[in-house]
């Protein structure tokens, strides 16, 4: 009894985030104006975007702890580094909000 109920609420959970998120409002135009981006793409930034580069950034540090031996021993700790915490940490927090085409501060 609960599991038929249980199993009809996650389906409409999944359903209304898919069709949440397919909106085509929320899609960014290449063509637009890279100056203001769309609340939108501010968005879907601030909700998905951001929280999973700091997952990637949590899961680098994670990586970079334990490959910290093969790295000290291969001379290039300042390699990992920058790949594996600097850049995801630059993107989630540095990076203008809502803008997915700006040149990566790395870059700069």
């Amino acid at each position: 009894m609960w599991g038929n109920t249980v199993r009809r609420g996650v389906v409409v959970l999944i359903t209304t985030l898919g069709l949440a998120l397919a909106n085509p409002a929320w899609a960014v135009n290449d063509y637009a104006s890279t100056d203001t981006p769309s609340a939108g793409a501010m968005a879907v930034d601030a909700l998905l975007v951001r929280p999973l580069s700091l997952v990637a950034t949590v899961l680098g540090t994670g990586v970079f702890i334990v490959s910290l031996p093969f790295s000290l021993t291969g001379m290039n700790v300042e390699k990992a580094d920058q790949r594996l915490i600097v850049e995801p940490a630059r993107y989630t927090f540095q990076r203008p909000l809502g803008n997915f085409q700006a040149k990566s501060p790395v870059d700069e």
